[in-house]
């Protein structure tokens, strides 16, 4: 849970970047519908969240730093609760209990919203409205902030509109201690959960059956997965996000996992790659050692003011190089290949990382340089499709002035490490096996 003296110095900051006469908007995201009258499950805006700590439906921030009417300066709508509603759906926030998990003093039920929003639009000219404006987006669905910007603009036309989003961006990017905190729990669950797998992993096991594993400790305290899972075995492990998770694993294949833990909406993203078997060939070895030098090579470039286009194009170099180390290629091959069809593209293609926070592919504009206090992935990964084998390695690292600190320090990755591991776990069930069978 989000300390509230975090929460308000959150809306204190964003309050500040608005410009003079404004009010912002913030929605909570919908319910997602499935068919008939089934929904998925619910997932809080991260924009709202950061602002208020508050996971419920159908809740509404607005902040007018200079409305005249002090109680009207920051407002959270709620969701009227009634015993009918709370039969259904269980216990939701009275007013009381959100004032104190927000510090928000004016609290009241969403009907109210309409009449208030009409008085400070009159009092003001500027309004600061939310969206998706991730890169990578592709949005297709019209979000409840979108469904109000649209009503909002024809009912006030004259207004100056501004977007709020790259306000929020320039905050988030940026991680507070508490931020840092709530991170590294979600690192420490996801690495009791790998531990647990390394213990489980052999022949003939089912890749569904390895995420079992990792949702039993996930689960258990309380939490959930950061992202849908990626348990992707022998050539699965060529494509990027396989989530099919219902191979059977066998014997002299690599599982390459891609997970994390989420705590207090606040992620970790884990990739690791191991051997069913309990041991690598010295083709994986090498393969796998190759891709553990760069990923060290390159969380070692962490710094305030590196650009990010730069450490892409350091994260190509330093893989070309183990590719022609590995014999993929030659320097020869390299000299003469066509600039426009590389070949290190045929066995790296994606990016060497990505912005974490409240979201996996956190918001910030990454075409700025690097600031300490960023989060980031660094995650390189080799995948060779004439050998059916794909491995990526991936810790999550701060940004700091004195350099980068590894978020995952803790969790195993040196591949004898693994090994080892893996070794205890067969050790362990055959200890148990005759009392199972019992």
């Amino acid at each position: 849970m989000l300390p509230v003296t975090f929460l308000q110095k959150n809306r204190t900051r964003l309050g500040e970047k608005l410009a003079p006469r404004s009010l912002a908007v913030v929605h909570s995201n919908d319910v997602p519908p499935t068919n008939a009258d089934g929904s998925a499950a619910f997932h809080q805006n991260t924009d709202l969240y950061y602002l208020t700590g508050v996971r419920q439906e159908e809740t509404i921030l607005l902040l007018c730093p200079e409305a005249a009417n002090p109680a009207w300066r920051e407002i959270l709508f709620l969701r009227e609760t009634t015993p009918l509603l709370e039969t259904w759906e269980g216990k939701k926030l009275s007013q009381p209990a959100a004032r104190e998990r927000t510090g928000i003093q004016t609290v009241l039920w969403t009907d109210a919203f309409p009449q208030i929003f009409r008085q400070l639009m009159c009092e003001m000219d500027n309004v600061y409205l939310n969206s998706n404006e991730h890169k990578r987006a592709r949005v297709v669905v019209e979000s409840r902030d979108m469904r109000f910007l649209r009503e909002t603009m024809r009912e006030y036309p004259l207004h100056r509109y501004k977007r709020l989003a790259p306000l929020l961006h320039g905050l988030r990017v940026v991680k507070a201690p508490e931020e840092i905190e709530l991170m590294r729990k979600a690192c420490t669950l996801t690495n009791r959960a790998f531990q647990r797998v390394l213990q489980f992993v052999r022949p003939g096991v089912n890749e569904a059956e390895i995420e079992a594993e990792f949702a039993h400790e996930f689960i258990r305290a309380r939490e959930k997965f950061a992202y849908l899972p990626i348990v992707a075995s022998g050539k699965n492990a060529l494509g990027l996000h396989y989530i099919e998770n219902n191979a059977e694993c066998q014997s002299g294949d690599l599982i390459l996992l891609d997970v994390g833990a989420t705590c207090g909406l606040h992620n970790a993203d884990m990739s690791r790659t191991i051997p069913v078997s309990g041991h690598f060939t010295p083709r994986q070895r090498a393969v796998y050692d190759a891709v553990l030098r760069a990923m060290r090579e390159l969380a070692a470039q962490l710094r305030p003011g590196l650009r990010w286009s730069e450490w892409q194009q350091n994260a190509i170099a330093v893989l070309e190089r183990e590719m022609v180390g590995l014999g993929l290629f030659s320097l020869r091959d390299v000299k003469k290949q066509d600039k426009e069809a590389p070949l290190w593209r045929r066995y790296f293609m994606h990016g060497i990382g990505h912005p974490l926070g409240l979201d996996v592919h956190d918001v910030g504009d990454v075409t700025q340089p690097m600031q300490a206090g960023w989060v980031l992935t660094c995650e390189p990964g080799l995948y060779i499709p004439e050998e059916e084998m794909g491995i990526r390695l991936e810790n999550n690292f701060l940004v700091t002035e004195n350099g980068p600190v590894d978020l995952m320090a803790d969790i195993p990755v040196e591949a004898e490490e693994i090994e080892a591991l893996m070794q205890q776990g067969k050790k362990h069930s055959r200890r148990l096996a005759p009392r199972m069978l019992k």
